[in-house]
């Protein structure tokens, strides 16, 4: 059942007050107008700047202005005095729901009671949920979608139409560009969208698939206004990871798994996976790589701005990073060295009474109910903090080892940062610098080469291979320092996660 079939089946079967959870009043506004225009009912409006006015009035309508019905028991009065079936929209009503408005509160219990034998029903809209307990038992609540695919569509239909007659805007869309703009547009209201199509036609005088990107930037305000999520603006691309071969292959094969041809097929949208392994092969890297793969918006989720000083507030915290993720989806999530997030979760309890446990099961729970297509990048270095139940397939679509770099692998990762450095790798020895750094990651690789530039510039000389090898005789490896946790992490994922560089 859609949302607009739904809300027309409570609104037939008489439920007194309904609860629209939304901030796009302009389309409840259009689906109540066209409910009651298909059942015969008059379709009112309150805000508390006008009062009850015929639904649809503007803003700068002074006729239908009814200054005696802005305070909510004098319009609460107007709907009891209404004989004729009728349908009433009042707009962010919940402020007089709060503890305190005992007179508010009461009349609305008792309007309750009447419009359950009347052809009357009062829609409360609200972009949160205030429901005093005294009327817990009379209101519905019916969470408002945002647009769906189809509404898209249909606005971007409507959005080309309007170009096409102006004649100076070129319109460059095939079925699989549109496919790209409407997915890339999801997450949005109508409006937002609306915008944003606008935006891009008056920057760049077209309309086409090349402009995903600018619908991903406006994804950008909707997270920063929600202060819980990090939005990352990635310029990384698998090109730019060295190695990891097989990964890459596993993250190519899904690189439409989220657009409706897949759905079609059968394919499920991917739930996400975990990258364990030692620090410095790219990991993290692999996380930015992907978003830009798949153009979709890169959000990382900072397990430390969610705990909050009040009982129920980190719990309450990640609750609304998911709605924000789901609600910007598809996206990916980049959950980063999620074992120091998540240490002490399987402990007593005793250090922070148990915030961690219930904050780390709240994201499990959602994990393995998700529906939305937010694909989750995890990301551990210590095994030990690990709990069972993150690793428990279903939650995650695969695990990932990723190992210190073959010789082979260590030349591409030379390679690329002696590229992004404006170096000709031809003009090194970079296969004799591969063999030279066994035991290296990529991250130390980089460091390296960064301190051979320096030696180079102090020097007042141009970079050699001899820096190169000097700076590396200089670095003592992680995998020397750490060789016993390393031993132990190869043993453990050798037989339970796949193994990133093939």
């Amino acid at each position: 059942m859609s949302i607009a079939q739904e809300i027309e089946c409570l609104i037939r079967a008489r439920y007194p007050l309904l609860y629209l959870l939304s901030n796009e009043e302009e389309r409840v506004r259009t689906l109540v107008l066209e409910i009651g225009r298909r059942w015969g009912k008059a379709v009112f409006q309150w805000s508390s700047t006008t009062g009850v006015v015929p639904a649809g009035t503007s803003i700068q309508s002074v006729k239908h202005r009814n200054a005696a019905t802005r305070e909510p028991l004098a319009a609460l009065d107007f709907v009891i005095d209404q004989v004729e079936p009728a349908l009433f929209l009042f707009q962010d009503f919940h402020p007089y729901l709060a503890r305190g408005n005992f007179a508010v509160i009461r009349k609305l219990k008792e309007i309750a009671q009447q419009l359950k034998h009347s052809h009357k029903t009062i829609l409360l809209v609200a972009p949160l949920l205030e429901i005093p307990i005294e009327l817990e038992k009379e209101i519905s609540v019916v969470p408002f979608p945002l647009p769906t695919l189809a509404d898209l569509g249909q606005l971007l239909e409507t959005v080309v139409e309007e170009v096409r007659q102006l004649g100076n805007v070129k319109v460059d869309l095939d079925d699989a560009g549109r496919e790209r703009l409407l997915h890339a547009a999801l997450g949005l209201t109508l409006e937002e969208a609306e915008n944003v199509l606008a935006k891009t036609i008056v920057k760049h005088e077209r309309l086409s698939a090349d402009d995903v990107p600018e619908v991903l930037a406006e994804k950008q305000q909707i997270i920063r206004k929600n202060g819980l999520l990090e939005y990352y603006a990635s310029e990384e691309s698998l090109e730019t990871v060295g190695g990891l071969g097989e990964l890459k292959g596993w993250l190519r094969k899904r690189t439409l798994a989220f657009t409706e041809q897949a759905r079609a097929f059968g394919l499920p949208a991917p739930k996400g996976m975990l990258l364990l392994g030692v620090q410095g092969c790219g990991k993290s890297l692999c996380a930015k790589a992907v978003a830009r793969l798949w153009q979709l918006p890169l959000l990382r989720f900072d397990m430390g701005r969610m705990f909050a000083s009040l009982v129920g507030s980190s719990e309450e915290n990640v609750r609304r990073a998911i709605a924000v993720a789901e609600s910007v989806a598809p996206a990916v999530l980049w959950v980063d060295e999620i074992d120091k997030a998540v240490a002490g979760a399987q402990g007593t309890g005793l250090a922070d009474g148990g915030t961690t446990a219930r904050v780390f099961s709240t994201f499990l729970t959602w994990l393995s109910e998700k529906s939305a297509p937010v694909f989750v990048v995890a990301t551990a270095n210590e095994l030990s903090q690990l709990p069972p139940e993150l690793l428990r397939k279903g939650r995650l679509d695969e695990i990932f080892f990723v190992d210190l770099p073959s010789a082979a692998e260590r030349q591409a990762i030379l390679d690329i940062h002696l590229r992004k450095r404006g170096r000709d790798p031809a003009q090194f020895a970079v296969e004799a610098l591969a063999q030279a750094s066994e035991g290296f990651s990529g991250a130390e690789l980089e460091q390296a080469l960064i301190s051979a530039l320096y030696d180079a510039f102090d020097a007042g000389e141009a970079m050699t291979t001899d820096h190169l090898h000097r700076a590396l005789r200089q670095t003592v490896p992680l995998s020397t320092t750490m060789a016993e946790s390393i031993r132990d992490l190869r043993q453990w994922a050798g037989q339970r996660a796949r193994r990133a560089n093939g």
